[in-house]
């Protein structure tokens, strides 16, 4: 009988990290430019890619999340299972999110990551990538994404970095994580 309570003690233990906010997976890894506060200006020497797309204007993002997923959990060309890393990406315009990307780990790269098996995930590769980011913690709502936003492209004007290109937002933790305690990021790509 003791035996039985070990694995389901230890199992409670490591779920309540992921309620809590440590989800225990690889980072993307970035050079830190700067910090002021919850504002950083970072460098991604290289970022290797899973993307898909949401389909015909669908904003149900489980499916995509589901297709690159699958990508990792061995859907590709070799049957690999690749580790999930953090953050996941997802592209938003006009409040609707249009793709979604996860990182793969640091020692792939574009030709080193298998082919996918689904024709609606792509492997790609963004390198010399320059961001500002925005932290914050709460829910990916519509509503908390534009305020910080909005922050961080005041941040960006008091530096007189210049945008290049569209804003992405990051999720680091598992859905089932206590809002409070997840960590959400904006992107803008610039140039100081």
């Amino acid at each position: 009988m003791k035996h039985l309570f070990l694995p389901i003690i230890a199992s409670l233990f490591l779920s309540s990290c992921s309620l809590f906010g440590k989800s225990g997976v690889e980072e993307a890894p970035y050079t830190l430019i700067t910090k002021e506060g919850s504002f950083e200006l970072r460098h991604y020497e290289s970022l290797v890619l899973a993307s898909t797309s949401l389909e015909n204007g669908s904003q149900d993002e489980k499916g995509p999340f589901r297709k690159l997923f699958g990508y990792i959990s061995g859907d590709n060309a070799k049957e690999q299972d690749i580790s999930m890393t953090a953050p996941v990406f997802m592209d938003k315009q006009g409040g609707e999110t249009t793709s979604m990307s996860f990182v793969l780990p640091k020692d792939f790269t574009q030709n080193k990551a298998p082919a996918p098996t689904d024709k609606s995930v792509n492997i790609e590769n963004i390198k010399d990538y320059t961001v500002a980011t925005v932290t914050f913690n709460g829910n990916l709502k519509q509503k908390n994404i534009d305020t910080h936003k909005q922050k961080l492209n005041q941040w960006i004007s008091e530096k007189g970095y210049k945008v290049l290109g569209e804003a992405r937002v990051a999720g680091y933790n598992p859905p089932f994580t206590l809002p409070p305690f997840k960590r959400n990021e904006v992107l803008i790509p610039v140039k100081e």
